[in-house]
């Protein structure tokens, strides 16, 4: 569609999730994709799409490989619902959030203003056609740090409960953002620390 209405360029939201099975880390885009899900292999199918119309034809394409985005107005209530607006909401109503596995697993956990910058930064940078970007921190976390700092910012003490890992649950990632860095100047405007702060405000406002 975007080419048959004379787009110049179009950048697609893929996800750290095509990395799956791949452990090497930090992240990096020439790491080999090896999703374990049917959301991952989804999105690395788009950005192979990406890859054949950059190509063949005269649209330049950009593939966003965000990592764990999260900030207000994020849904809490759905099957989808990423982990920090969930753990919010239920702490803020005193109930106990739970972890699936051991809750030492990290994450890169991205503020959306940072996703933001990055999707206008692709959409100009005059050396970004037909690549493939990480969008994080490079600030990892794991689980129970995260209900740690938001038991700090609730003014809480709320444990939480564990589970089995889920199938298809990556056990650590994050971003390599050199490549984001050197191409698009791209570079985090929120940290996570601040982004939870404006997130924890948000959904306590809301309820």
């Amino acid at each position: 569609a975007a080419r048959d209405a004379g787009a110049r360029r179009m950048v697609f939201a893929s996800s750290c999730s095509v990395y799956g099975a791949n452990l090497r880390l930090p992240k990096r885009e020439t790491f080999r994709a090896k999703p374990i899900s049917p959301y991952a292999a989804s999105k690395l199918t788009g950005e192979m799409y990406c890859s054949v119309f950059n190509s063949l034809w005269d649209i330049e394409t950009v593939s966003l490989r965000y990592f764990n985005v999260f900030g207000p107005r994020q849904p809490a209530n759905s099957e989808y619902a990423s982990v920090i607006p969930l753990f919010i909401t239920m702490m803020l109503r005193g109930e106990q959030p739970t972890i699936f596995g051991d809750g030492y697993q990290r994450r890169d956990f991205t503020y959306v203003d940072n996703v933001v910058s990055a999707n206008i930064l692709s959409a100009t940078a005059p050396k970004a056609a037909g690549k493939v970007f990480n969008v994080g921190c490079g600030q990892p976390l794991d689980i129970n740090e995260l209900v740690d700092s938001l038991n700090g910012m609730l003014e809480t003490d709320i444990k939480p409960r564990y589970a089995p890992t889920r199938a298809g649950d990556v056990r650590d990632a994050w971003a390599d953002i050199t490549l984001a860095q050197r191409v698009l100047g791209y570079q985090p405007v929120v940290d996570v620390t601040e982004g939870l702060r404006r997130t924890v405000g948000h959904i306590r406002e809301s309820l």
